[in-house]
């Protein structure tokens, strides 16, 4: 169960950079895969063969499926928010606005977590937590820079990928008070089966992909690493995060993808690393430890007078 101070230990600031880097690489799989597969077509085909890749370790592990439809409800309503509502919005994003802003954006995921969770009577509305959100906000937009050229619909494209920040948000909410204590592979699986069912309706009324040319097979490696790496594999780590530390710090990861994607940046592609950007590193590595709480309370020992 998630401590009750708030605060994450080793083992899951470890699991939170991983998931970083597999939720990192989903912006750039959706650039590549969006050059010729439309937005609920690449979120359906996202869920679908996610949902797939994880449904052989469900039988090896032997997990069953929920026996009845109120036991599928809570997976209907993750999935709903987790899966097809953000992924949708982000994706349609994505085709206004470049892939940088996008994650920038998507950063604010943890901000509303902390206000949705307070509001709904959750969690009290912390200074500190509050103060470090915005400080690691501020650290991301440091880091990758605001200046970015100007598009048609950006502005549709903002609003669209903060929707799917908001959204997070309420996911967070609901995986608090529905997801207690589910196995991580099997809500990760469950959730994914209920968001291709729902993708399915939609991207077929809409988009009706069955009359879509085969894309190429760039365009099928890029949907493979969306599905098996930034989500299939991403969701495991990341339902496991909420149970052991709840769901507002999973939400952390937010602030790390910019970070993590700079740094594989330079150790795999050679890209020189900036000093705004070692800055804005910084900065978010701050903001985290204030976040974590044992720094500010370490810093009230020291400074009282015996």
């Amino acid at each position: 169960m998630p401590p009750n101070d708030n605060r994450i230990d080793a083992r899951d600031w470890s699991l939170l950079a991983v998931l970083s880097i597999l939720w990192g690489g989903s912006f750039f799989f959706n650039g590549a895969a969006l050059r010729e597969l439309p937005p609920l077509t690449l979120v359906f085909l996202r869920a679908a063969l996610g949902a797939a890749v994880l449904l052989p370790l469900l039988r090896m592990q032997g997990i069953g499926f929920p026996k009845s439809m109120s036991g599928w409800k809570p997976f209907v309503v993750i999935g709903l928010l987790n899966n097809v509502i953000p992924f949708s919005l982000i994706v349609i994003g994505q085709t206004f606005i470049p892939s940088g802003l996008a994650s920038i954006l998507n950063a604010t995921t943890p901000l509303f977590a902390v206000m949705v969770m307070a509001a709904a009577g959750e969690e009290a509305l912390q200074i500190r937590r509050v103060a470090g959100v915005a400080l690691g906000l501020a650290g991301v937009i440091i880091l990758r820079g605001w200046g970015v050229e100007t598009r048609t619909g950006q502005g549709l494209g903002i609003l669209l990928c903060l929707g799917g920040a908001f959204s997070y948000g309420f996911a967070a909410l609901a995986a608090r008070r529905l997801l207690k204590d589910a196995a991580p592979l099997g809500t990760a699986t469950f959730q994914l089966m209920a968001s291709t069912a729902t993708m399915a309706i939609v991207a077929g009324a809409v988009e009706q992909p069955w009359r879509l040319p085969m894309p190429s097979i760039t365009t099928w490696l890029a949907v493979l690493g969306l599905a098996g790496l930034s989500t299939a594999l991403a969701y495991i780590v990341f339902f496991q995060i909420i149970r052991r530390s709840g769901a507002t710090n999973v939400m952390l990861v937010t602030l790390l993808i910019p970070v993590t994607a700079i740094f594989l940046g330079w150790l795999v592609l050679g890209e020189p690393i900036s000093m705004r950007e070692i800055a804005g590193a910084i900065i978010i590595g701050s903001a985290l430890l204030v976040i974590d709480g044992r720094v500010p309370a370490l810093l009230r020992r020291v400074t009282q007078v015996p």
